[in-house]
């Protein structure tokens, strides 16, 4: 009775190991490829998929992208530079039995060929273009990449230049470049100002020559922009004090001729009946 017993349980227990070896799961970003004797008889969709233990053999297969660093490259440049550059690759798997039997280790293989096209497109160009080309340096190894792996089953979606690490001495000669060209650009603005304002003034010029009392606006009101910084001494020029001269003048002749309103015998001042030059008008006798 114990003896059959005992081969009941180790009926069951193999029963259990053939089902567990019978049953797969295949999750939903994945694809089950299968072998018969070592030969691939199809490919499974994602669910609950049984096979003959033993005889069958499944190998699953993920699709989803994955992120593969290419590891910092030394690099001669075109131009005789040492760079040293890495990148970042995104590929995925399109073709479930390609990627199973036409190469052993997909990711080992996309690593190594990234490594050596990446030297290689970089080292087609000058450090000016891997620095402003970057794009198109990406879709030149992306394409070199999809070429070559479309064979195996795998289809690469990006390629991405991660890091440009450059020497020492050609940063600081990079920086005196820059120095020299902001230089050059302040220069170029000053000279354009200073051509500017020449202009201006030349207009200017050309309008106090058609009109002379803008001239002695213009200087009265730098009069009162001198007078603002409480200066001591004031230095009136030539045109200036015939101006002043003038207004005086006027003045006396406005106040004399309100004190002869006011009082008749009131003889007008000598200084109010002279002209603007100092003259006196036709038949007075001083």
């Amino acid at each position: 009775m114990s003896g059959l017993i005992a081969g009941l349980v180790i009926i069951g227990l193999l029963g259990l190991v053939l089902l567990a070896l019978a049953l797969h799961i295949v999750r939903q970003y994945e694809k089950a490829v299968v072998f018969r004797f070592g030969r691939v008889i199809g490919e499974k969709d994602p669910g609950l998929v049984v096979i003959v233990p033993f005889v069958n053999v499944l190998r699953k297969v993920s699709f989803r992208i994955v992120t593969m660093p290419i590891q910092s490259q030394g690099i001669i440049t075109r131009d005789n530079v040492s760079v040293d550059v890495s990148a970042v690759a995104y590929y995925r798997v399109v073709d479930a039995t390609k990627s199973v039997v036409a190469i052993e280790s997909v990711e080992a293989a996309i690593n190594q060929i990234a490594q050596t096209t990446l030297r290689k497109v970089v080292g087609q160009h000058t450090l000016d273009e891997i620095l402003a080309e970057t794009d198109r340096i990406n879709i030149d190894i992306k394409e070199i990449l999809e070429a070559e792996t479309l064979e195996w089953g795998v289809l690469v979606t990006l390629v991405e230049l991660k890091d440009i690490q450059l020497p020492e001495t050609m940063k600081r000669a990079m920086a005196r470049q820059a120095e020299a060209e902001r230089e050059k650009r302040a220069k170029i603005i000053a000279a354009e100002g200073e051509f500017l304002a020449a202009s201006a003034l030349g207009d200017a010029a050309d309008i106090m020559m058609a009109h002379p009392l803008a001239l002695q606006l213009r200087n009265l009101q730098t009069l009162i922009e001198i007078g603002v910084d409480k200066n001591t001494t004031v230095v009136f020029p030539g045109p200036l004090m015939s101006t002043i001269q003038e207004m005086g003048a006027f003045l006396s002749r406005e106040t004399g001729a309100a004190a002869k309103l006011a009082d008749p015998t009131v003889s007008e001042p000598v200084s109010a009946r002279a002209g603007a030059n100092g003259s006196l008008p036709p038949g007075d006798v001083r």
